[in-house]
Protein backbone atom coordinates (compact mmCIF):
# COMPACT_ATOMS: atom_id res chain seq x y z
CA UNK A 1 0.00 0.00 0.00
CA UNK A 2 2.86 2.32 0.62
CA UNK A 3 4.29 2.33 -3.36
CA UNK A 4 1.02 2.62 -4.21
CA UNK A 5 -0.11 5.50 -2.49
CA UNK A 6 2.90 7.17 -3.52
CA UNK A 7 2.60 5.94 -7.43
CA UNK A 8 -1.36 7.30 -6.88
CA UNK A 9 -0.77 10.79 -5.01
CA UNK A 10 2.99 12.05 -6.00
CA UNK A 11 2.39 15.56 -5.93
CA UNK A 12 0.05 18.19 -4.48
CA UNK A 13 -2.53 18.34 -7.52
CA UNK A 14 -3.28 14.55 -6.79
CA UNK A 15 -4.20 14.55 -3.43
CA UNK A 16 -6.59 18.24 -4.00
CA UNK A 17 -8.21 15.64 -6.53
CA UNK A 18 -8.30 12.55 -4.23
CA UNK A 19 -9.85 15.22 -1.43
CA UNK A 20 -11.96 16.67 -3.87
CA UNK A 21 -13.16 12.61 -5.05
CA UNK A 22 -14.03 12.01 -0.96
CA UNK A 23 -15.88 15.08 -0.55
CA UNK A 24 -18.07 14.76 -3.96
CA UNK A 25 -17.58 11.05 -4.80
CA UNK A 26 -20.23 11.37 -6.81
CA UNK A 27 -18.87 14.06 -8.86
CA UNK A 28 -21.29 16.74 -7.75
CA UNK A 29 -19.52 19.50 -6.23
CA UNK A 30 -21.46 21.44 -3.21
CA UNK A 31 -20.45 24.12 -0.80
CA UNK A 32 -18.75 22.81 2.61
CA UNK A 33 -20.57 25.47 4.75
CA UNK A 34 -24.05 25.43 4.04
CA UNK A 35 -24.19 22.61 1.26
CA UNK A 36 -25.55 24.28 -1.58
CA UNK A 37 -24.81 22.90 -4.67
CA UNK A 38 -24.82 25.87 -6.49
CA UNK A 39 -21.22 26.37 -7.15
CA UNK A 40 -18.37 26.94 -9.34
CA UNK A 41 -14.96 26.36 -9.71
CA UNK A 42 -12.80 29.79 -9.71
CA UNK A 43 -9.34 30.81 -9.91
CA UNK A 44 -8.30 32.05 -6.59
CA UNK A 45 -5.29 30.55 -5.17
CA UNK A 46 -6.10 28.73 -2.21
CA UNK A 47 -9.77 28.56 -2.60
CA UNK A 48 -11.36 27.28 -6.00
CA UNK A 49 -14.53 26.85 -5.57
CA UNK A 50 -17.47 29.84 -4.67
CA UNK A 51 -20.80 29.47 -3.30
CA UNK A 52 -23.53 31.61 -5.18
CA UNK A 53 -25.68 31.46 -1.88
CA UNK A 54 -23.58 31.89 1.00
CA UNK A 55 -21.50 34.02 -1.56
CA UNK A 56 -18.17 32.47 -0.02
CA UNK A 57 -15.17 30.92 -1.33
CA UNK A 58 -13.87 27.58 -0.15
CA UNK A 59 -11.87 24.45 -0.89
CA UNK A 60 -11.73 20.68 0.73
CA UNK A 61 -10.51 22.40 3.66
CA UNK A 62 -13.09 24.30 4.33
CA UNK A 63 -15.70 23.42 7.42
CA UNK A 64 -13.33 20.39 8.40
CA UNK A 65 -10.97 19.65 11.25
CA UNK A 66 -8.33 20.85 8.29
CA UNK A 67 -9.60 24.14 7.75
CA UNK A 68 -7.17 27.15 8.22
CA UNK A 69 -4.26 24.56 7.91
CA UNK A 70 -1.99 26.17 5.80
CA UNK A 71 0.34 22.78 4.95
CA UNK A 72 -0.01 21.27 1.73
CA UNK A 73 -2.57 18.00 1.62
CA UNK A 74 0.14 15.81 0.83
CA UNK A 75 1.79 16.02 3.83
CA UNK A 76 -2.54 15.73 5.89
CA UNK A 77 -2.93 12.60 2.56
CA UNK A 78 0.49 11.28 4.57
CA UNK A 79 -0.39 12.04 8.02
CA UNK A 80 -3.65 10.21 7.90
CA UNK A 81 -2.05 7.22 6.00
CA UNK A 82 0.66 6.76 8.66
CA UNK A 83 -2.03 6.78 12.03
CA UNK A 84 -4.46 4.61 10.29
CA UNK A 85 -1.83 2.32 9.17
CA UNK A 86 -0.12 2.23 12.31
CA UNK A 87 -1.91 -0.57 15.05
CA UNK A 88 -0.16 1.64 18.24
CA UNK A 89 -0.61 5.10 16.69
CA UNK A 90 1.82 7.70 15.63
CA UNK A 91 3.35 9.86 18.28
CA UNK A 92 3.94 13.53 17.10
CA UNK A 93 7.47 13.27 17.43
CA UNK A 94 8.06 10.54 15.05
CA UNK A 95 5.28 12.26 12.39
CA UNK A 96 7.31 15.61 12.68
CA UNK A 97 10.36 13.91 11.28
CA UNK A 98 8.66 11.84 8.96
CA UNK A 99 6.58 14.24 7.26
CA UNK A 100 8.67 17.35 7.78
CA UNK A 101 6.58 19.40 10.13
CA UNK A 102 7.46 21.30 13.41
CA UNK A 103 6.54 19.03 16.84
CA UNK A 104 3.58 21.34 17.19
CA UNK A 105 1.83 21.11 14.00
CA UNK A 106 2.52 17.41 14.05
CA UNK A 107 0.83 17.51 17.70
CA UNK A 108 -1.97 19.04 16.11
CA UNK A 109 -2.63 17.62 13.33
CA UNK A 110 -2.78 13.78 15.30
CA UNK A 111 -5.73 15.59 16.98
CA UNK A 112 -7.55 16.42 14.01
CA UNK A 113 -7.24 13.58 12.31
CA UNK A 114 -8.45 11.86 15.89
CA UNK A 115 -11.95 13.94 15.44
CA UNK A 116 -11.89 12.33 12.04
CA UNK A 117 -11.64 8.70 13.72
CA UNK A 118 -14.39 9.70 16.45
CA UNK A 119 -17.11 6.81 16.07
CA UNK A 120 -20.75 7.63 15.37
CA UNK A 121 -23.43 5.14 16.93
CA UNK A 122 -26.59 5.13 14.58
CA UNK A 123 -28.10 2.44 15.82
CA UNK A 124 -27.92 1.04 19.78
CA UNK A 125 -26.05 -2.42 19.65
CA UNK A 126 -27.83 -5.29 19.07
CA UNK A 127 -25.83 -7.73 20.98
CA UNK A 128 -24.77 -9.91 22.72
CA UNK A 129 -22.71 -7.32 23.85
CA UNK A 130 -19.21 -7.80 25.91
CA UNK A 131 -18.23 -4.69 28.65
CA UNK A 132 -15.38 -3.94 30.64
CA UNK A 133 -13.87 -1.17 32.45
CA UNK A 134 -10.28 -0.11 32.35
CA UNK A 135 -7.95 1.77 33.82
CA UNK A 136 -5.12 4.65 32.08
CA UNK A 137 -2.32 5.77 33.80
CA UNK A 138 0.84 5.61 35.27
CA UNK A 139 1.94 3.81 38.09
CA UNK A 140 2.42 5.69 41.32
CA UNK A 141 5.56 3.78 42.24
CA UNK A 142 6.89 5.57 38.87
CA UNK A 143 6.13 9.09 39.91
CA UNK A 144 8.22 11.68 41.07
CA UNK A 145 7.01 12.55 44.73
CA UNK A 146 5.88 15.75 44.42
CA UNK A 147 3.02 13.84 42.06
CA UNK A 148 2.42 10.92 44.00
CA UNK A 149 -0.95 10.96 45.85
CA UNK A 150 0.56 8.04 48.43
CA UNK A 151 -3.37 6.97 48.36
CA UNK A 152 -2.68 3.08 47.53
CA UNK A 153 -2.24 0.99 45.00
CA UNK A 154 -3.84 0.09 42.35
CA UNK A 155 -6.05 2.22 40.15
CA UNK A 156 -4.67 5.06 42.41
CA UNK A 157 -4.11 8.26 39.88
CA UNK A 158 -5.74 6.72 37.03
CA UNK A 159 -8.67 7.66 35.06
CA UNK A 160 -11.59 5.06 34.30
CA UNK A 161 -12.94 4.02 31.03
CA UNK A 162 -15.37 1.82 29.93
CA UNK A 163 -16.27 0.04 26.89
CA UNK A 164 -18.32 -1.58 24.74
CA UNK A 165 -17.87 -4.78 22.00
CA UNK A 166 -20.82 -5.59 19.92
CA UNK A 167 -19.99 -9.55 18.75
CA UNK A 168 -22.41 -9.23 16.13
CA UNK A 169 -20.78 -6.17 13.89
CA UNK A 170 -16.87 -6.12 16.05
CA UNK A 171 -18.15 -2.52 16.56
CA UNK A 172 -17.10 -0.77 19.56
CA UNK A 173 -17.97 2.43 21.77
CA UNK A 174 -15.73 3.40 24.36
CA UNK A 175 -14.76 6.81 26.79
CA UNK A 176 -13.40 7.90 29.79
CA UNK A 177 -15.64 7.98 32.81
CA UNK A 178 -15.86 9.88 36.08
CA UNK A 179 -16.52 7.07 38.08
CA UNK A 180 -17.21 3.39 38.28
CA UNK A 181 -20.48 3.24 40.22
CA UNK A 182 -23.63 1.52 39.22
CA UNK A 183 -25.85 4.34 37.40
CA UNK A 184 -22.60 5.70 35.75
CA UNK A 185 -21.69 2.70 34.36
CA UNK A 186 -25.17 1.45 33.35
CA UNK A 187 -26.45 4.42 31.73
CA UNK A 188 -23.07 4.11 29.65
CA UNK A 189 -23.89 0.29 28.47
CA UNK A 190 -27.48 0.79 28.26
CA UNK A 191 -27.60 3.79 26.15
CA UNK A 192 -25.18 1.97 23.45
CA UNK A 193 -27.68 -1.18 23.46
CA UNK A 194 -30.60 -2.46 22.26
CA UNK A 195 -33.09 -2.81 24.75
CA UNK A 196 -33.03 -6.95 24.54
CA UNK A 197 -29.25 -7.24 23.37
CA UNK A 198 -27.51 -9.82 26.20
CA UNK A 199 -24.98 -8.21 28.47
CA UNK A 200 -21.25 -10.23 29.32
CA UNK A 201 -19.22 -8.62 32.22
CA UNK A 202 -16.83 -9.42 34.49
CA UNK A 203 -18.12 -9.78 38.15
CA UNK A 204 -17.90 -6.01 38.89
CA UNK A 205 -20.29 -4.78 41.16
CA UNK A 206 -21.47 -2.06 39.26
CA UNK A 207 -23.24 -4.57 36.40
CA UNK A 208 -25.29 -6.29 38.55
CA UNK A 209 -28.89 -5.62 38.03
CA UNK A 210 -28.33 -5.26 34.75
CA UNK A 211 -31.16 -6.80 31.93
CA UNK A 212 -30.21 -9.69 30.21
CA UNK A 213 -26.82 -10.29 32.08
CA UNK A 214 -24.32 -12.75 32.01
CA UNK A 215 -20.82 -12.54 34.20
CA UNK A 216 -17.59 -14.32 34.42
CA UNK A 217 -15.90 -14.25 37.99
CA UNK A 218 -12.24 -13.51 37.07
CA UNK A 219 -10.95 -13.81 40.47
CA UNK A 220 -12.04 -17.58 40.60
CA UNK A 221 -10.11 -18.18 36.98
CA UNK A 222 -13.84 -17.99 35.03
CA UNK A 223 -12.44 -17.02 32.27
CA UNK A 224 -16.37 -18.35 29.92
CA UNK A 225 -19.49 -19.37 30.87
CA UNK A 226 -22.82 -20.63 28.99
CA UNK A 227 -25.12 -17.80 28.82
CA UNK A 228 -28.84 -18.42 28.80
CA UNK A 229 -29.00 -17.85 24.83
CA UNK A 230 -26.47 -20.83 24.45
CA UNK A 231 -23.62 -18.83 23.82
CA UNK A 232 -20.27 -18.41 25.83
CA UNK A 233 -20.09 -15.47 27.94
CA UNK A 234 -16.89 -13.45 28.47
CA UNK A 235 -15.11 -10.08 27.77
CA UNK A 236 -12.15 -11.40 25.70
CA UNK A 237 -12.86 -9.25 22.41
CA UNK A 238 -13.17 -6.10 24.62
CA UNK A 239 -9.94 -6.54 26.62
CA UNK A 240 -8.16 -7.16 23.54
CA UNK A 241 -9.16 -3.70 22.76
CA UNK A 242 -7.80 -2.34 25.94
CA UNK A 243 -4.57 -4.19 25.62
CA UNK A 244 -4.37 -2.75 22.13
CA UNK A 245 -4.68 0.93 23.58
CA UNK A 246 -2.60 0.04 26.49
CA UNK A 247 0.11 -0.88 24.12
CA UNK A 248 0.08 2.83 22.78
CA UNK A 249 0.14 4.21 25.67
CA UNK A 250 3.49 2.62 26.93
CA UNK A 251 5.09 1.81 23.58
CA UNK A 252 4.22 5.48 21.80
CA UNK A 253 2.83 8.10 23.82
CA UNK A 254 4.37 7.16 27.52
CA UNK A 255 1.85 9.84 28.50
CA UNK A 256 -1.99 10.67 27.90
CA UNK A 257 -3.19 13.80 30.28
CA UNK A 258 -6.32 13.57 31.69
CA UNK A 259 -7.48 16.48 29.51
CA UNK A 260 -6.98 14.63 26.14
CA UNK A 261 -7.04 11.05 27.24
CA UNK A 262 -10.88 10.60 25.86
CA UNK A 263 -9.55 11.88 22.63
CA UNK A 264 -7.02 8.85 22.76
CA UNK A 265 -10.02 6.31 23.75
CA UNK A 266 -12.15 7.00 21.13
CA UNK A 267 -9.22 7.45 18.44
CA UNK A 268 -8.54 3.65 18.97
CA UNK A 269 -12.02 2.85 19.18
CA UNK A 270 -12.48 4.41 15.54
CA UNK A 271 -9.34 2.92 14.05
CA UNK A 272 -10.81 -0.50 15.50
CA UNK A 273 -14.27 0.02 13.51
CA UNK A 274 -12.52 0.72 10.59
CA UNK A 275 -10.33 -2.18 10.26
CA UNK A 276 -12.58 -4.14 8.51
CA UNK A 277 -11.92 -1.78 5.30
CA UNK A 278 -9.11 -1.28 2.51
CA UNK A 279 -6.88 1.44 3.75
CA UNK A 280 -7.24 3.92 1.03
CA UNK A 281 -11.41 3.14 2.49
CA UNK A 282 -10.25 4.22 6.18
CA UNK A 283 -8.58 7.35 5.17
CA UNK A 284 -11.43 8.15 3.02
CA UNK A 285 -13.45 7.44 6.08
CA UNK A 286 -11.50 10.11 8.34
CA UNK A 287 -11.52 13.05 5.99
CA UNK A 288 -15.37 12.31 5.73
CA UNK A 289 -15.31 12.24 9.65
CA UNK A 290 -13.42 15.16 9.37
CA UNK A 291 -16.39 17.84 8.04
CA UNK A 292 -17.97 19.77 10.41
CA UNK A 293 -15.15 19.42 13.20
CA UNK A 294 -13.10 22.19 12.82
CA UNK A 295 -10.02 22.27 15.91
CA UNK A 296 -8.68 24.99 16.30
CA UNK A 297 -4.65 24.78 18.17
CA UNK A 298 -5.48 27.46 21.08
CA UNK A 299 -8.87 25.34 22.15
CA UNK A 300 -6.83 22.44 22.37
CA UNK A 301 -4.79 23.89 24.82
CA UNK A 302 -7.21 26.37 26.79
Amino acid sequence: MLLELAEKLPDEASAWSWFEKVHWSDGNLCCLRCGSDNVYRCKHKTMPFRCRDCKKYFSVKTGTAMESSKLPLKKWVWAIYLENTSLKGVSSMKLHRDIGVTQKHAWHMLHRIREGLLPEMINAFEGPVEVDESYIGGREVNKHEDKKLNAGRGTVGKAAVLGVKDRKTNQITAKVIEDTTKPTVQEFVNDNRSEDASVFTDEHLSYKGLKNHTSVNHSRKEWAVSSALGEYAHTNGIESFWAVLKRAYHGTYHHLSKKHLNRYVTQFAGKHNLRSMDTIDQMASVVKGMVGKRLRYKDLIS
